[in-house]
C-alpha cells in the first residue's frame, strides 16, 4: 500500500484519506506511510494535554484551529447536503477557546484504595484520573485536589457522578451515589463545602438531588445583549450553555435575526437564555417542559420585569399547533439532542414569518429543516458553532424565512 493522505476529519473524529480509509489521530495533510506511520502535516499539532488519546472527553487536539474550524463548518454543511438542502449563507465557523467549560460531569471510583476522578476513557467505563483539563474553567479544575482529599475517606467499592457547575455565586457541586451516613460524615461535608466556598453542594442518594449546604440562593446570569444579562436562580442539574462564549454566541445570532419582531415564541426555553435576550420591547412566550427550569424562568421574569410569560408544556407530546404559532411574528427553538420533529411538522404548517433554530445535533436539525423547507421556508442563514472545544460534538444556530 502506497502513501495516502489525509483530506479531511470524520464525524467521530478519524482522518479520512482520499480513498476512505479510516486512520485515527491523523489530521488534515498528515501522510500515512505504507506501514501506517502518521507523517504530520501542516494541521497537526502537539495535543495540549497528557491525556489526549486515551480520556474520552477530547478527540481533536491534534488538530490546529484552522482544521477545528473546518471540521465544524464540514459536519453542518454535510448534514444539510444530505438532506438536500442549502443556505444563502454559510458563515465560517466559531470556536470556544481553551479553559471556558463551566460545567461538566465527572466520574470519580475507588482505584485500588484511593479515588480515581476524570472523564470515561473513550469507548469504554474505566475513568482516567485527570492530573490536568485544558477544557475547564480554572473554577471547576481547583475543586479536583479536595475532592480526592473527600473522597479519599471513603471505604470500599464506590462510583460517583460529580456534576459541576460555576454559577454567579461560584461552584455548584452535586454528587449523585454518594452514601452519608451520621453525624461526623455529614460535618465532614458540610466542611468541605464550606473551606471550598461552594455556592451549593448537593447530593442525590437514589431519591433526586438534595441540597445540603446553599448559604444563599444559586443564580447565573444568562440571557446576554451586549453588557446586560438576566439573574436566573438556578435548580441543581439544570441545563446551562456548556461556556460563556458559546451562549453569548448563540444568543447574538437570535438576537440578530429577531430583535425587530414583536411577539416572539422561544421553544424548549430552559430556564429563559434566549426568551430573555430576545424580550424587551419583543414580548415573548417561554415553553419548558422540564418544571424546575420553568419555575426558575418564571421567577426571573418577575423579578426582571422583562416581558416573559413562562408556559409549562411538553412540546414533544404537546406541540403548539399552527393557529396557536400563529400569533407570533418569530419563533425561536432549542430542542434536546433529539431535535423537534412534531414541533416542525407544526410550524411548517404555520404562517410565522421567521424561525430560528438553535441544534446541538447537526443530523436531527438536518431532518427537522428539510420539514420546514418542504412547508415553504428558506434557510437563510447557517452559523456553525464549536463549542466543545476539541469535540467531535458540534453546534449550530440557523435562521429560516418565509
Amino acid at each position: 500500500m502506497s502513501a495516502e493522505t489525509i483530506i479531511r476529519i470524520a464525524a467521530k473524529g478519524d482522518g479520512v484519506t482520499e480513498s476512505g480509509r479510516h486512520v485515527p489521530f491523523a489530521a488534515p495533510g498528515d501522510r500515512v506511510l505504507a506501514d501506517g506511520t502518521i507523517e504530520p502535516g501542516p494541521h497537526h499539532i502537539a495535543p495540549p494535554c497528557r491525556h489526549f488519546g486515551t480520556c474520552g472527553g477530547c478527540q481533536l487536539q491534534h488538530c490546529d484551529d484552522a482544521a477545528l474550524a473546518d471540521f465544524v463548518r464540514d459536519r453542518v454543511v454535510n448534514a444539510m447536503a444530505g438532506q438536500g438542502l442549502s443556505a444563502d449563507l454559510v458563515t465560517p465557523a466559531t470556536q470556544s477557546p481553551p479553559e471556558t467549560r463551566r460545567r461538566a460531569s465527572l466520574r470519580a471510583i475507588n482505584g485500588g484504595g484511593r479515588p480515581l476522578i476524570g472523564f470515561r476513557e473513550a469507548g469504554s467505563h474505566r475513568v482516567i484520573d485527570l492530573a490536568e483539563c485544558p477544557v475547564l474553567v480554572p473554577e471547576l479544575w481547583s475543586l479536583i485536589a479536595p475532592l480526592h482529599a473527600l473522597l479519599a475517606r471513603q471505604r470500599g467499592k464506590y462510583g460517583i457522578d460529580i456534576e459541576l457547575t460555576h454559577c454567579d455565586e461560584g461552584v455548584d457541586l452535586m454528587l449523585k451515589g454518594l452514601t452519608v451516613e451520621g453525624l461526623e460524615e455529614t460535618e465532614a461535608l458540610l466542611e468541605f463545602a464550606r473551606r471550598n466556598e461552594l455556592a451549593r453542594l448537593s447530593l442525590d442518594q437514589g431519591y433526586g438531588a438534595e441540597t445540603v449546604w446553599e448559604p444563599q440562593q444559586v443564580h447565573v446570569t444568562i440571557g446576554w445583549v451586549g453588557t446586560k444579562g438576566t439573574r436566573v436562580p438556578y435548580p441543581p442539574g439544570a441545563f446551562l450553555q456548556p461556556t460563556f462564549w458559546g451562549e453569548t454566541g448563540l444568543t447574538a445570532a437570535g438576537h440578530d435575526w429577531l430583535a425587530d419582531a414583536s411577539a416572539i415564541a422561544d421553544l424548549f426555553s430552559g430556564l429563559g437564555t434566549f426568551a430573555f435576550a430576545l424580550a424587551d420591547p419583543a414580548k415573548v412566550l417561554a415553553v419548558e417542559a422540564a418544571r424546575d427550569a420553568h419555575l426558575a424562568c418564571k421567577a426571573a421574569a418577575g423579578t426582571s420585569g422583562k416581558p416573559v410569560s413562562a408556559l409549562h408544556r411538553d412540546l414533544f407530546r404537546n406541540p403548539l399547533q399552527p393557529d396557536e404559532l400563529n400569533r407570533f411574528d418569530a419563533v425561536l427553538l432549542d430542542p434536546p439532542r433529539a431535535g423537534a420533529r412534531e414541533q416542525a411538522k407544526a410550524l411548517a404548517e404555520s404562517k410565522v414569518p421567521r424561525v430560528a433554530y438553535i441544534s446541538c445535533n447537526p443530523s436531527s436539525w438536518a431532518r427537522d429543516a428539510a420539514m420546514l423547507v418542504e412547508g415553504g421556508y428558506r434557510l437563510k442563514e447557517l452559523r456553525p458553532v464549536g463549542q466543545f472545544r476539541w469535540s467531535t460534538h458540534v453546534e449550530l444556530a440557523s435562521l429560516f424565512v418565509r
